[in-house]
């Protein structure tokens, strides 16, 4: 079963927010089947992506002068802190700390930021014409 559906939330008709979206979802639903070494690659995949999503944000957040642009940012900050220390942790082995985020955390927060902060912002976008 994913841990993330792809419904509705996850699409704010800006394509590009739209795809990446739609990636980190296939990501997370991914590592909730994986095991062992897989969970763990595909957990520092997740991350990998996680920065690059962001970044594109930002990129859009800055190039359009987005007025809620602090606040995402501080987010951004503050969820890929948490990853990058739960992958610490994986490297340490400690793989059910990992697990237990990407199963109890990272679904209600993806819902709750992309149903808030994103769409805010997919909506400033399409406003001021910032979406290609």
């Amino acid at each position: 079963m994913p841990l993330i559906d792809d419904d509705d939330y996850l699409h704010l008709d800006v394509p590009d927010m739209d795809l990446i979206h739609a990636e980190f979802a296939a990501l997370v639903n991914r590592l909730a089947e994986a095991e062992g070494e897989a969970f763990a690659a595909l957990f520092l995949e997740l991350l990998a992506h996680t920065r690059g999503h962001f970044a594109a944000e930002e990129e859009l957040m800055r190039r359009t002068h987005f007025p809620g642009r602090q606040e995402h940012l501080a987010e951004h900050g503050r969820v890929l802190g948490e990853m990058e220390r739960f992958a610490e942790r994986l490297a340490a082995g400690k793989t059910i700390f990992a697990r237990a985020y990407i199963e109890d955390r990272i679904p209600d927060w993806f819902a709750i930021h992309t149903r808030t902060l994103d769409y805010h912002l997919a909506t400033f976008l399409k406003s001021a014409g910032g979406v290609d």
